[in-house]
């Protein structure tokens, strides 16, 4: 399993950040980078099972292992979508984490990535890209 890591600086409020995060419409525009036209069904509770799809009704489900407005959301990854049809995976400790940290000069939005070392190189190429258009969004 790799542990990756990033971060960067927004200036903009928590709440801001969490928006744009999570939101339906900039959901869509920061993800893109990962796959256009990126969408999710669920609701964001701890507990509660999320679809992350792209148009093709491909992608992954997870469980939101904690959730505190506006500070962090974790995910743990259970397993991919094929057509619409879930199977489970066995990633182990597959994470997914945002995590918001208010400075005296806007915010410090990290991701932190539990992942096996096949999607480590897909991460590192897309995640800092992800980053800037939640930063680009949210400073607007």
């Amino acid at each position: 399993m790799e542990n990756l890591f990033y971060q960067i600086q927004i200036n903009a409020t928590p709440d801001k950040i969490w928006e744009v995060l999570w939101n339906d419409v900039t959901y869509t525009r920061w993800t893109s980078v990962f796959a256009e036209g990126s969408f999710y069904k669920g609701t964001l509770e701890e507990g509660s099972i999320v679809k992350f799809f792209d148009p093709n009704n491909n992608g992954m489900y997870s469980r939101v292992e904690k959730n505190i407005l506006n500070k962090e959301i974790k995910f743990l990854h259970l397993g991919e979508i094929y057509n619409g049809v879930e199977k489970a995976q066995n990633w182990g400790e597959a994470t997914e984490s945002y995590i918001l940290e208010e400075t005296g000069n806007g915010t410090i939005l990290k991701g932190e990535i539990q992942t096996p070392e096949e999607f480590k190189s897909f991460f590192e190429d897309k995640f800092p890209k992800a980053l800037e258009i939640v930063k680009n969004l949210a400073e607007k």
